[in-house]
């Protein structure tokens, strides 16, 4: 299922929507089911995108359930008169929505459930607030979906002179909203606030990623890792309105958030935009690691930063403190007891997505700034990343998302690709054993797709 930019969606010319392709098992081709869902319904002639671009699409762990997230229209503003106002005329401010659906037997969606909003303050209608969703995603077990936002622009704290409170803080008009974090529990195409979210922050959050483990000695656990790339505050900043960092929070059963002792993690990648959690330990055994990359952009290209989260005492000199703050440090070596950080692995411009397979032993990066996809194999004992052969495969213009389809019958595992500017879809074949891309022949898509989703 892929999200889009503009089709008709009833209207000539205007609407978003969603497209569903059927994937044949054998060989990972496409084929089209249909367009005809709308990712934001109500649009009409005058007001064509009453919901902003659709960001992302997720399915539920059965694939019965779709959610489409709408970026929201944030106000275009101008400074006026010592204060920054929306532009006269202007149809915004629109907050962020997530529509539901119901996903029939063709693979078809059904017609959008209730909208889902969540930066207003309670019993304000309707929710017109100057807020901007950045993404979404979910937890493997499909208990949680996640959604990050970057609050108004100027954001508050902010602005010449700063006009506008510190974060965080809940809301007090449309122009003063903060970034945040937001929980919701997930029960068939239901989605329910979690206590306590939106989490409103003092941070710009670039990009999140929850991952479930449950380390050698103690219960299982949910974390979420939200990368940061700009810092909210009216003085003693520094450097002044810029904050790259990761940050680091435990999940509660009920989907509440606590940030870490140490957390944020200062962090030696500029404009982090990316990241991604893997859980190498093998089952009863104390091999492996749960480890964390992150990726960057650069004006030279694209980098992955590895860290390696404390798991186990003793393992890289954590201590039982360490563990039980899950202490994020980067990844190092250490040969003859002298350690160094292993440098960061180059890849190509914005670094915009990671996943890995099944067997978490290869991991597939994003570039949108360079058209390409690079692979690597994990090693599985100490995090490091080492290039697959061939190292990238090229894909359309301006790719913004993936997805992957686990292996069928041995026969491979197919990945996915959607790309914003030529219109397409690009897909690969992935070896099983050595986690090598072959590319299958690209499958044309309605306009400007964005968000993808498989099962």
């Amino acid at each position: 299922m892929l999200t889009q930019g503009t089709n008709n969606g009833g209207l000539t010319g205007i609407g978003y929507n969603v497209t569903s392709f059927s994937v044949d098992l054998d060989n990972g081709n496409l084929s089209l089911v249909n367009s005809n869902a709308s990712t934001c319904p109500g649009a009409t002639a005058s007001n064509p995108f009453p919901c902003g671009p659709p960001l992302d699409i997720l399915l539920d762990p059965t694939g019965a359930s779709a959610f489409v997230l709408n970026q929201g229209v944030p106000c275009p503003e101008v400074f006026s008169q010592g204060a920054w106002v929306c532009q006269s005329g202007s149809n915004a401010p629109i907050a962020p929505t997530i529509y539901p659906y119901t996903v029939n037997s063709d693979g078809s969606l059904s017609a959008p459930g209730t909208a889902v909003t969540w930066t207003c303050p309670a019993g304000v209608t309707p929710c017109t607030y100057n807020d901007s969703a950045v993404a979404m995603v979910r937890d493997a077990g499909g208990q949680f979906l996640f959604v990050i936002d970057q609050g108004s622009y100027p954001w508050p704290g902010t602005g010449n002179p700063p006009v506008y409170s510190t974060c965080p803080h809940p809301p007090s008009g449309t122009t003063d909203v903060c970034p945040s974090i937001s929980v919701f529990t997930i029960n068939s195409s239901t989605l329910t606030l979690a206590s306590g979210s939106p989490f409103y922050l003092s941070k710009v959050p670039t990009a999140l990623a929850p991952i479930a483990f449950t380390p050698a000695s103690g219960s299982a656990q949910e974390i979420l890792f939200v990368t940061n790339n700009h810092d909210i505050c009216t003085t003693g900043c520094s450097p002044l309105n810029n904050d790259n960092t990761v940050s680091v929070y435990t999940v509660s059963s009920s989907g509440v958030l606590t940030e870490q002792a140490n957390s944020p993690y200062a962090i030696a990648a500029t404009d982090p935009i990316s990241i991604f959690p893997v859980n190498t330990t093998i089952a009863g055994q104390n091999v492996g690691g749960l480890f964390v990359y992150v990726g960057n952009e650069d004006p030279n290209g694209g980098h992955i930063y590895p860290f390696q989260v404390c798991t186990v005492v003793n393992n890289g000199g954590c201590t039982s403190t360490d563990v039980q703050n899950n202490l994020l440090t980067p990844l190092a070596t250490c040969p003859q007891g002298v350690c160094t950080n292993v440098p960061p692995t180059n890849v190509g411009q914005d670094p915009v997505q990671m996943l890995v397979d099944p067997t978490n032993n290869f991991l597939y990066e994003l570039n949108e700034g360079s058209n390409q996809i690079s692979a690597f194999r994990i090693t599985t004992t100490t995090g490091t990343l080492s290039a697959l052969s061939p190292a990238t495969q090229p894909t359309g213009t301006q790719p913004v998302s993936m997805a992957m389809h686990p292996s069928v019958n041995n026969t491979g595992q197919f990945l996915y690709v959607s790309n914003a500017v030529s219109g397409n879809i690009t897909g690969f074949t992935l070896s099983t054993t050595s986690g090598a891309m072959s590319a299958l022949s690209p499958v044309i898509a309605p306009a400007s797709p964005s968000g993808i989703a498989v099962h």
